[in-house]
């Protein structure tokens, strides 16, 4: 590789950290400990991945830029050139750090990703990739050597800082349980939560919704046919016929969440199998566009029908439908915020959920019934409500868990 090309690569690479504000920083930020040799950064497309990690180049080479090369491997120059020599060149120059973006779109990324890591010790590599990367964390190669961290959209709690309106830490699921009278008092005196958790609903849970405004849902749909024709292809050895059919189920599923719809039509209007049939409905979840909900954890070699199927989250709602169900908004939003800070969410026999097998969690509006306020760890989330009382918890402080 000529020098002309490295620093045109160098260049590129200063003009998208100057570029990057640092103003706002997801809760991710300051989890990660970048002292690590090789990070990864996964997530669904527009949940920031990208800001996060040029957000750390610009804080942490402040005195030394030339230390850090940004690269995305997206970008047209990499028809042409192998980055294999362009981080070859870069420690040559004295750099140290490399930041990947967009892994998922080189083949056998994974062995590139070892032997950059074997074959440089004095390197430091953090790349981030679509969900839908299939990172065997069993496996010997990378396991031992990276850490994995997972990038979901914003919470409530994030939106509100976001905003400008509140910052706050996250609170735990257990801290809440005991403490949400205080907590929410401490919050509802300040501001008028229930405004803003009704815009968070519709239009809150991606960072990017603050640069499009009345084009938000557009830009959503965007990046769903993105996801769908651009990452899952560049992951995955598929056809065109295999990609329009799982666009054709997200929107099937999307009109009937949550409810299970009757597989076997469903299998049928697609034109395909049970086994690829479940193998796209998974696939969905892991591209952060559908949440499955099983009574039992599915794994890789033992996918079954899940009891429900749900969008996402409430803003997919909001775009893929167009009038969401307002009971089903507050089970989405319920489950997506648990399972983005990383509880197990499962379908109980009696009740909407249950967390980490132990705490039973009914979902509705300010009127609805406490079915199971006899039974042990049992509480009611209550939306249009701004405090709650005893083991009914009001559903917006659930936005607060991450």
């Amino acid at each position: 590789m000529e020098m002309n090309e490295y620093y045109k690569m160098l260049d590129l690479s200063r003009r998208r950290v100057r570029s990057v504000s640092l103003e706002l920083k997801r809760f991710l930020y300051k989890k990660i400990d970048w002292n690590d040799r090789l990070i990864a950064v996964t997530g669904a497309r527009g949940t920031g991945k990208t800001t996060l990690i040029l957000q750390h180049i610009k804080d942490a080479f402040a005195e030394r830029p030339d230390d850090a090369l940004y690269v995305s491997l997206d970008h047209l120059w990499f028809e042409t050139h192998s980055l294999d020599e362009l981080v070859d060149m870069h420690l040559k120059n004295g750099g140290s750090h490399v930041f990947i973006d967009e892994i998922h779109y080189m083949k056998k990324w994974q062995l590139v990703i070892k032997n950059l890591y074997d074959d440089y010790p004095d390197l430091n590599i953090v790349y981030t990739g679509s969900s839908l990367l299939q990172i065997d964390y069993n496996s010997g190669d990378l396991s031992r050597r990276q850490i994995v961290y997972h990038l979901p959209g914003l919470s409530l709690r994030e939106y509100l800082m976001f905003e400008g309106v509140y910052k706050t830490h996250s609170v735990s699921l257990d801290e809440l349980l005991h403490n949400h009278m205080q907590i929410a008092e401490e919050i509802t005196g300040k501001i008028r939560i229930l405004k803003f958790f009704s815009s968070y609903l519709s239009g809150g849970y991606y960072p990017f919704y603050k640069e499009v405004h009345s084009g938000y849902d557009i830009r959503l749909l965007q990046i769903v046919n993105q996801i769908l024709e651009s990452d899952y292809p560049a992951i995955e050895s598929i056809n065109y016929t295999t990609v329009q059919k799982i666009k054709k189920m997200l929107y099937i599923l999307a009109q009937t969440c949550p409810q299970t719809p009757n597989m076997v039509e469903l299998y049928r209007q697609l034109d395909t199998d049970r086994n690829q049939g479940l193998k796209m409905l998974y696939t969905l979840q892991r591209a952060n566009l559908l949440n499955l909900l099983s009574a039992e954890k599915a794994t890789l070699k033992n996918m079954s029908r899940p009891d429900k199927i749900y969008c996402d989250n409430t803003n997919l709602m909001y775009a893929l439908t167009e009038n969401p169900d307002t009971g089903t908004k507050r089970e989405t939003f319920f489950l997506n915020q648990l399972r983005s800070a990383e509880y197990q969410v499962m379908y109980p026999k009696q009740g909407d959920f249950i967390i980490n097998e132990k705490w039973l969690f009914e979902v509705g509006g300010k009127k609805k019934s406490f079915e199971h306020k006899d039974l042990p760890y049992s509480y009611l989330a209550t939306d249009d409500v701004e405090t709650g009382r005893n083991n009914r918890i009001p559903l917006w402080m659930f936005g607060f868990l991450y």
